[in-house]
């Protein structure tokens, strides 16, 4: 069975679009929940506003792929293509979602809701943390080397068991590097 190459087009409210290739692409409030995109191609495509909740990725290629506004819940991104995996993710919720063992280095993380999130024994070297809740977000055995958490908040991070190295982090989050201690701290 052929796959469908598509460049440089524009898609409004769409379901599920054909199995193939995307290259260059724009989604629009598209509806991808509950969908299986195993195995889809997406390089340089922006998506704007969509609902990939539960969406199976399996063997998915995102490539310089933007997210912005999208509900993102319960994702394995675990499961994705690691061949040139990066994106950027704007205003989107990503709670309950996984990056365990993901290499994603230099990825932005702007304005995002991560609660429960896994990142366990994942490359974040560089990575930014702009403004984003990180309640109970998983950080085990995880690079954070020059990872930027200065803006962000509720995270729980343990110097002991994650590389922080060189990472930033702003006085009012130092307590989410102390929270095993059981110690108070004052402002």
């Amino acid at each position: 069975m052929q796959e469908t190459f598509m460049q440089d087009k524009t898609f409004d409210k769409i379901d599920l679009p054909a199995k193939g290739e995307y290259e260059n692409c724009i989604f629009n409030s598209c509806n991808f929940a509950d969908s299986d995109l195993s195995e889809f191609k997406f390089i340089d495509c922006t998506f704007n506003g969509c609902n990939f909740s539960l969406a199976k990725l399996i063997k998915t290629a995102f490539r310089d792929v933007k997210f912005k506004d999208c509900k993102m819940l319960g994702l394995r991104f675990d499961t994705c293509n690691e061949f040139g995996l990066s994106f950027l993710f704007d205003n989107c919720q990503l709670n309950h979602s996984s990056f365990y063992k993901v290499k994603i280095k230099k990825t932005v993380f702007k304005n995002l809701q991560l609660q429960e999130t896994d990142f366990a024994e994942t490359d974040l070297t560089s990575a930014v943390f702009d403004n984003c809740n990180l309640t109970q977000a998983v950080f085990d055995h995880t690079i954070l080397e020059k990872a930027d958490f200065r803006t962000s908040y509720n995270y729980t991070i343990d110097p002991e068991t994650n590389r922080i190295k060189k990472a930033k982090f702003s006085i009012s989050g130092v307590s989410g590097l102390l929270n095993k201690y059981d110690i108070e701290i004052e402002k």
